[in-house]
């Protein structure tokens, strides 16, 4: 069956009111999206971030009449003549349709990361079986990739490992396979919680992974700690994240473009050794061990 799309370009404006003045005439589903060449960083656990110019989608039922709702919507949100696009598109599983462009990656020596249902090339490779939901990390973009092959590289066996801001669970799940005793997973985005808890299940994985909806229930003290956020909340987040560490236990930070991996290494200077351990597409990780005390 096909759908009629409305697709609005609000710019600066806030899209809320467009949004519910879309849901109020109907609108099945809303889609906000750049519009301009502005990408979104990995925010910061239970941020939800938009670009400075916005494009919103609407999508409406089969049934519905789009020329009328546009004019509706034009009067509605006081925009200009011919502001509102109409699109036909033709039904299909949407929520899938992510995956058309996420095959299996290989990160290190061992570890593969696969869409549910895909094989790894390799038979004696280490599998994570991954769907990230509505959560950030598939190990597409450029710092998570960094922070998985960091991992491969660890001797993580026995090791208890904290994933801080866990997104899809993709680190903590990863550490897992390769050998860690337990992990903890903590974000406060609950779409992240719901996407690690199943990527847990999804590998048989759920006995040795803790899920974290606030810091109260972290616990510690860790072998190995990584933070893929952002600069800033990694900067005011330093005391904590060394605070979850054992003595001499590794650290890795991502989520940092090159020019602010400086700052960030000085914040956690006082409790680390810590300096550039890759970089890539203009993002830098850092790693780094806890001093004894």
């Amino acid at each position: 069956m096909p759908f009629h799309q409305l697709v609005i370009d609000l710019g600066r404006a806030d899209p809320g009111p467009a949004e519910q003045a879309c849901l109020g005439l109907g609108a099945i589903a809303i889609s906000l999206t750049d519009a301009g060449d502005h990408p979104v960083l990995e925010p910061a656990p239970g941020a939800t971030p938009l670009w400075p110019e916005v494009r919103l989608q609407a999508l409406f039922g089969q049934d519905a009449e789009p020329r009328v709702l546009a004019a509706v919507l034009t009067a509605m949100l006081g925009l200009s003549g011919g502001a509102i696009r109409i699109e036909q598109l033709a039904d299909r599983q949407w929520e899938r349709e992510w995956l058309k462009d996420f095959r299996p990656m290989r990160f290190g020596r061992r570890l593969w990361v696969c869409p549910g249902g895909q094989p790894a090339p390799d038979p004696q490779a280490v599998v994570l079986e991954l769907d990230p939901g509505l959560a950030f990390g598939t190990g597409t973009h450029a710092t998570t990739a960094l922070c998985l092959e960091w991992l491969d590289a660890q001797p993580l066996a026995g090791r208890r490992v904290l994933d801080y801001g866990c997104g899809s669970g993709i680190l903590a799940l990863a550490a897992l396979r390769l050998g860690a005793a337990s992990a903890t997973a903590f974000d406060i985005d609950p779409q992240a919680l719901t996407a690690t808890r199943e990527n847990a299940s999804r590998n048989a994985l759920e006995d040795r992974l803790a899920v974290a909806a606030a810091p109260a229930g972290i616990g510690g003290p860790f072998d190995v700690v990584l933070a893929n956020i952002l600069a800033g909340p990694l900067v005011s987040l330093a005391p904590a994240l060394a605070g979850y560490c054992a003595p001499r236990a590794a650290l890795a930070l991502a989520g940092l473009l090159d020019a602010q991996a400086p700052e960030v290494a000085v914040a956690y200077g006082p409790w680390f050794d810590i300096a550039p351990a890759a970089r890539r597409d203009g993002w830098t990780m850092l790693a780094g061990c806890r001093r004894a005390e």
